[in-house]
């Protein structure tokens, strides 16, 4: 596996690098455990809203950085022959854990454990009609690079769906230290941290709420929060507050480092200048461009 994946800042040694990675998977593993059909259905219509088609029969879908599963597990149950991997190993038992319970010995269903930023591994999977991976190339240390791999995994035609931490400046470089913080932090004061460093937003939120007369829809927030991909609002928020490594962007570089390599926007939806992701669907219409390095170009 390419020993960059950890990278946080070039001025961190090694060690402390791996010793602030996030623990993804087990924050996977926790979710799953809240599972049900409502959440299921959920990202089953998210997906679907995403590619355009409630039938995949036929369709080749990759989803990189699979977590807990759940897009790989509605992707498979409308049809297309799956292939998901991730670079965390409990995030991987997670997603195998959903494909032993709900396919059993589905051979249209392989599941690995691999890196985004590992070429060789990369150019063996193929490639793919669609390729899925959702919050998940910010968090690799050297996004750009992931970004390129996975659209070199999209066939002619194909489509990649992406989203990616929205670059907010001043106050992105805020939560990169927040995030450090987190992961310094010994397991039993992480919960509380999270809850600290959320507490003044919710509270903001609820606040607004109930000036406009709707409270009620504050509490819809955490309570019909499995509506968004069939999520769950506590386990992202502590992704939120913890997930390193943590890169941004802006939708601008996005798109015009996409566009460098054969692909036109067909679907995106920001989060308005806040906090969260930026969601991009790109379709390829030709084969790699390969342009200068721009304000978005690859590491060397």
């Amino acid at each position: 596996m390419d020993p960059n994946l950890n990278t946080v800042a070039t001025q961190d040694s090694q060690d402390e690098r791996a010793a602030l990675r996030f623990a993804f998977g087990k924050n996977w593993s926790n979710y799953l455990t809240t599972l049900n059909g409502a959440a299921i259905e959920a990202a089953r219509e998210a997906l679907v809203g995403l590619v355009k088609s409630p039938n995949l029969s036929g369709v080749r879908f990759l989803d990189i950085g699979s977590g807990s599963g759940l897009s790989s597990l509605v992707a498979r149950q409308q049809g297309a022959s799956v292939t998901s991997f991730d670079y965390d190993r409990d995030s991987v038992r997670c997603t195998e854990f959903l494909r032993d319970r709900y396919a059993s010995g589905d051979p249209l269903w392989s599941v690995c454990q691999g890196s985004i930023l590992d070429a060789s591994f990369v150019e063996k999977l193929g490639t793919f009609d669609v390729v899925y991976s959702w919050g998940v190339l910010h968090h690799t240390g050297r996004m750009w690079n992931a970004i390129a791999n996975a659209a070199s995994r999209v066939h002619t035609d194909g489509r990649l769906i992406i989203a990616i931490y929205n670059d907010q400046g001043h106050w992105s470089r805020i939560w990169l230290s927040i995030k450090k913080i987190y992961n310094k932090l010994p397991k039993l004061l992480r919960t509380p941290f999270v809850a600290a460093v959320m507490f003044p937003r919710e509270l903001r939120s609820l606040a607004f709420a109930t000036l406009t007369l709707h409270p009620a829809r504050y509490f819809r927030s955490w309570t019909q929060y499995r509506r968004f991909r069939g999520m769950s609002k506590w386990h992202d928020l502590v992704d939120w507050v913890g997930g390193l490594p943590f890169e941004v962007a802006k939708p601008e570089e996005i798109i015009f480092f996409m566009r460098a390599r054969g692909f036109t926007l067909v679907g995106m939806t920001t989060c308005a200048g806040e906090i969260g992701c930026n969601e991009f669907v790109f379709d390829r219409v030709s084969e790699t461009v390969e342009l200068p390095s721009g304000p978005a170009g690859l590491d060397s």
